[in-house]
C-alpha cells in the first residue's frame, strides 16, 4: 500500500509478482489497492486491463475492485461504461451495493441527469444498498451545486423529519457555500443556527464555504460570521483562528486567508509559525512562488524569525511544483542566512530530484550528504529501498 500511495505502482506490481513466485496468494484487498493506484497513476483503461489480468490468472477478486473500476470510470466522464459495468455485476456473481449506487448517483447528478439519479436512488432498497448518509449528502450538496439550494434544504429537513439519520457539517457545507454565492447573509445565518440548535458543529469546509463571501467582495461579513462562530466555541483567539486559515490554505483559498487575517490581526491575533507555513503552503497549491518566497520576508520585516518548518514547507512546495532547481536555491539562501537546515529539509531535496527522474543525480547527492553526516543511515537506507536507488549510493561508509 505504501509504494502505492507514493504512486510507485510499476514497484508495487513487481512485488506481488514475487510474493506469488513464493507462493503467496494475494487476497482481494491487495487487489483493490493495486486498481486503485493503476487508475490514479495510468488511468481507468490501465486499470481494467490490470482487472482483466487477474481475473486470468485466477486472482481471488470482490465488489471492493468493482467499485474502484466503477469509480475511475466516473472521475473520467465516462458515465455510460460506468452504467454498464454496474448492470453488468450480478452477471459477474456481485450484488451492487450501496458504494456502488453512491459512486454512479454522484456522477449523475454532478451532470444534472436528476431522473436517471431519481431511477437509480428508487432501487436502493435493501440491507446492503439502502441509502445511507452519503448518499444523501451527495443529493445536497449536487442540488446546491446546480443553484437548488431549496431543494438541497427540503432534503436536509426530510432527513431530520425521518430520523434515520442524524445530518452532520458535511450536509450542510455544500448549502452555506450555494447561500453565499448568491450572497443571502441571513440565509447563511439562518442555516449556521440551524446547525448549532441541531448539534453539528462546524467543520473545515464550513469555513471554506463561508469564503465564498470574499470572493463576492464581502470579506468583512465573512469575518463578521466567523467571529460569531468563534464567539459559540470554547477556543482561544489563536487557536480557532489559526485553525481558520489553516483550513482555507489547505483547500486552496489562500487569497481569502489573507483577507481574512487582516481582518483577524486587527481584533488581535498574532500569526505564529504554523499559520505563516500554511500560507505558503496553500501559495505553493495555488503555485504562486513568488509569493510564498515573499511570506518569509514579510516575516523577518515584522520581526518573526522563520523557523526551520517554515524553510523545509516552502522547500516542499518548490518540490511539489517541479521546482528543486528554486528549492535548492532557498536551501543554500538558508545557510547563507544562518538558518541550520535539518535532516528533514535534506530529505525533501532528494526526494524532489527524484520525483524529476534524476535518479543518479539524487544518488550522489544522498551519498555526499551522508558522507558530510547530515542524513542518518537509516534515511539512506529508506531512500535507497523505496526509490530503488541501490547501485546509485553504493559503498558508503
Amino acid at each position: 500500500r505504501g509504494l502505492c500511495m507514493r504512486g510507485n505502482l510499476h514497484q508495487s506490481l513487481q512485488f506481488v509478482e514475487r510474493l506469488m513466485q513464493k507462493g503467496l496468494v494475494p487476497n482481494a484487498y491487495t487487489y483493490s489497492i493495486l486498481l486503485e493506484a493503476a487508475y490514479k497513476v495510468s488511468g481507468v483503461d490501465e486499470a481494467r486491463r490490470l482487472l482483466d489480468d487477474i481475473i486470468l490468472k485466477g486472482g481471488n477478486l470482490n465488489l471492493v475492485s468493482y467499485n474502484v473500476i466503477l469509480t475511475g470510470l466516473c472521475k473520467e466522464g465516462k458515465i455510460e461504461e460506468a452504467m454498464q459495468l454496474f448492470r453488468d455485476l450480478p452477471e459477474k456473481g456481485y450484488n451492487p451495493n450501496v458504494v456502488s449506487y453512491n459512486i454512479l448517483l454522484r456522477s449523475l447528478c454532478h451532470e444534472g441527469r436528476w431522473q436517471e439519479a431519481n431511477e437509480l436512488l428508487a432501487e436502493m432498497v435493501g440491507d446492503d444498498r439502502s441509502p445511507s448518509l452519503v448518499t444523501y449528502n451527495i443529493l445536497i450538496g449536487s442540488l446546491s451545486l446546480h443553484g437548488r439550494t431549496d431543494q438541497a434544504l427540503e432534503v436536509l429537513d426530510e432527513l431530520f423529519r425521518d430520523g434515520r439519520f442524524q445530518p452532520n457539517a458535511t450536509s450542510y457545507n455544500p448549502v452555506i457555500a450555494s447561500l453565499c454565492k448568491e450572497k443571502k447573509l441571513d440565509s447563511v445565518v439562518k442555516c449556521l443556527d440551524q446547525m448549532a440548535y441541531r448539534n453539528c458543529s462546524p467543520n473545515e469546509g464550513t469555513y471554506n464555504a463561508l469564503a465564498r463571501l470574499c470572493e463576492e467582495g464581502m470579506v468583512q461579513e465573512a469575518f463578521s460570521i466567523i467571529q460569531s462562530l468563534r464567539n459559540k466555541q470554547d477556543s482561544t483567539i489563536h487557536d480557532f483562528y489559526r485553525a481558520v486559515i489553516t483550513s482555507l490554505c489547505r483547500k486552496g483559498n489562500t487569497y481569502s486567508a489573507f483577507q481574512l487575517l487582516y481582518e483577524m490581526t486587527l481584533c488581535g491575533f498574532n500569526p505564529d509559525s504554523y499559520t505563516y507555513s500554511s500560507l505558503i503552503r496553500g501559495l505553493c497549491i495555488e503555485r504562486m512562488l513568488c509569493a510564498a518566497m515573499d511570506v518569509l520576508r514579510v516575516m523577518e520585516e515584522y520581526g518573526h524569525r522563520p523557523g526551520v518548518d517554515n524553510f523545509n514547507t516552502l522547500v516542499l512546495g518548490l518540490c511539489k511544483c517541479g521546482r528543486t532547481d528554486i528549492s535548492i536555491e532557498v536551501v543554500e539562501m538558508m545557510i547563507e542566512k544562518g538558518y541550520l537546515p535539518s535532516e528533514a529539509t535534506y530529505t525533501i531535496l532528494i526526494e524532489g530530484i527524484i520525483h524529476e527522474d534524476e535518479k543518479e543525480l539524487a544518488g550522489a547527492v544522498l551519498k555526499e550528504l551522508n558522507v558530510k553526516r547530515v542524513v542518518s543511515r537509516n534515511t539512506v537506507d529508506r531512500l535507497t529501498m523505496q526509490y530503488d536507488l541501490e547501485g546509485l549510493v553504493m559503498h558508503m561508509g
